[in-house]
């Protein structure tokens, strides 16, 4: 592991490979691990797996609740340990990433984003205000279950990496301040979306979605795909949400395809 100071926070990641640099990008409740066979396998990029604010190995600072603060740490991250870089990004990390584009597309030349969404429904606010509530005591019965919930509802098949997953989970979450903050974020785009900025973004995008995704179905992708044009779209078949637990294998062709080389 290495570790770099950026903004007001300690950031813990993970290097391997040579070649142009790339950086990974986990969604909520992970960390950089989420990335390791993808890691090893596209060794011939220089890539880059952070834990994000509050997550794994990196510290919480003063979080403030906001996409601009994680996308901030991004660029600061870029700025400072990579170079202008491909960046990709599940979920989280994958709004995170298009943020980030949108800002500064000098340091983000390219965005990969997978089950990503720019917009939440009216429907996902009380989910997200009772993980948030949960998450307070992330030791206590009530927030283990919802993990669990949460993991096994991103899963397409029961199979039994569930019990392996929601354990990586819940130690990426560690104390919950950094879920609570990233929730916090990601409950804004209800009132606030990040769509209206997607046209902002003159560097090549490309959407991957899972064929059997509830949290991100295809309705997201196409919010996306409909925001910006000249995108690229690429399906994950046999997979939910958590695409890279599902089918990695999948996950890694569409990447290197993604890539172009």
């Amino acid at each position: 592991m290495n570790q770099v100071t950026i903004n007001d926070i300690d950031v813990a990641y993970t290097e391997h490979g040579a070649g142009d640099p790339l950086v990974f990008v986990h969604g909520l409740a992970e960390d950089r691990h989420t990335w390791r066979v993808q890691q090893h396998a596209l060794g011939r990029f220089h890539s880059f797996a952070y834990d994000l604010r509050g997550h794994g190995q990196t510290g919480n600072g003063q979080s403030d609740g906001t996409l601009a603060q994680l996308g901030n740490d991004l660029l600061a991250f870029i700025e400072k340990v990579t170079g202008p870089a491909t960046v990709v990004g599940f979920s989280l990390g994958g709004t995170v990433a298009l943020w980030a584009a949108a800002e500064r597309p000098d340091l983000v030349r390219k965005s990969v984003v997978l089950g990503t969404s720019s917009v939440v429904g009216r429907s996902a606010v009380p989910f997200y205000e009772d993980r948030i509530e949960k998450a307070a005591d992330t030791r206590a019965d009530a927030f283990k279950d919802a993990m669990r919930a949460d993991t096994d509802a991103g899963i397409f098949r029961a199979h039994e990496a569930l019990d392996r997953v929601v354990t990586a989970r819940l130690a990426a979450v560690g104390d919950g301040k950094g879920y609570i903050n990233a929730a916090r974020a990601m409950m804004r785009l209800n009132a606030d979306p990040l769509t209206p900025c997607l046209s902002r973004i003159r560097t090549p995008v490309v959407v991957i979605g899972a064929e059997h995704d509830q949290f991100c179905p295809q309705k997201a992708a196409s919010i996306l795909l409909d925001a910006l044009p000249g995108a690229e779209f690429l399906s994950i078949p046999e997979a939910g949400h958590l695409m890279n637990v599902d089918n990695p294998e999948a996950v890694t062709e569409a990447l290197s395809k993604a890539l172009g080389h």
